[in-house]
């Protein structure tokens, strides 16, 4: 007897797990206080701004890259941070506790 195929079979329970797992294991860093922060589709002020966020969030940070330096509450940086998918915000604004990275480097 030979085996033509393999299937993976994966329960509902199974997947949440996982996708619970991994939003456990991601960190949150908080905005400054006070700011309303700009959110661009690229990582530079000359991207447009697809939203704001609002006063004392806390974001994830999927990978960071360079981009266009910014001063702001917490320095002066060209590291911009992946927020989401095609969305950027200075780490200058962001309490990330360092000033290098502190995620991967995006792709």
């Amino acid at each position: 007897m030979s085996v033509d195929r393999v299937e993976e079979v994966v329960s509902d329970e199974t997947a949440e797990a996982v996708t619970t797992a991994a939003a456990a294991s991601l960190t949150y860093y908080p905005v400054a206080p006070g700011v309303r922060l700009n959110v661009r589709s690229g990582p530079g002020t000359s991207y447009p701004v697809v939203k704001v966020l609002a006063e004392g969030v806390k974001v994830p940070i999927f990978c960071q890259t360079p981009g266009t330096s910014v001063t702001g509450p917490y320095g002066t940086t060209n590291i911009w941070d992946n927020i989401a998918d095609g969305q950027f915000v200075s780490d200058a604004y962001v309490r990330t506790g360092s000033d290098g990275y502190v995620a991967a480097h995006c792709a």
